[in-house]
């Protein structure tokens, strides 16, 4: 599939927690990857197809020519929190989550869902099946499951002190430690 000496491409589509919202460039968790990635000399190219306010919706209709245009080996699906502020449907998030996984799959690439979570002033029931979903479709498409890119940093007790003034979007303090929540269940696929 690569020439020899060809990194191979690790795409990733997201919203704003992965698209830098807020932060200076570089500052993110996925500008933070490509450092990693790079320090331990793997030979992988990150594209960072993020859009802020993107609902799993817009990455579904995305993707196809991403896929197209990038060929990645790896695609990391960072979706979902903005259907969940819209109060969309969770069938439908989890039905848009399916078909991106299937896609990419479809494309020869591997899969990492990386799972979200709300706030239970949603109601209790609307917060546990929407973090449900996420495991749901990754253990039935049979692909890499983070459940929660946020632990540690929104389920702490001084958890105000790691996001931006709008309490919605992480600070830059806050972006290696979702690295490192993602970094365990991502590094295997990057052998």
């Amino acid at each position: 599939m690569h020439a020899a000496g060809t990194p191979r491409s690790l795409l990733v589509v997201g919203d704003s927690l992965s698209a830098e919202y807020g932060l200076k460039r570089g500052e993110g968790w996925v500008a933070l990857l490509e450092q990693r990635i790079e320090t331990e000399k793997l030979r992988w190219r990150v594209v960072n197809a993020s859009i802020s306010g993107d609902t799993t919706s817009g990455g579904r209709s995305r993707l196809p020519a991403l896929l197209k245009l990038h060929s990645p080996d790896l695609v990391v699906i960072e979706l979902g929190g903005n259907d969940a502020l819209r109060g969309l449907p969770l069938n439908m998030t989890e039905a848009n989550l399916r078909t991106m996984t299937q896609a990419a799959k479809a494309a020869g690439a591997r899969v990492l869902i990386a799972g979200m979570q709300v706030p239970p002033n949603y109601g209790r029931k609307y917060s546990d099946e929407f973090a449900a979903l996420f495991g749901t479709v990754a253990k039935s498409e049979d692909v890499a499951l983070l459940p929660f890119l946020l632990t540690g940093v929104a389920d702490v007790p001084d958890a105000e002190r790691w996001f931006q003034a709008d309490r919605i979007h992480p600070n830059a303090a806050a972006q290696p430690q979702m690295l490192d929540n993602l970094w365990p269940v991502l590094r295997p696929l990057l052998r």
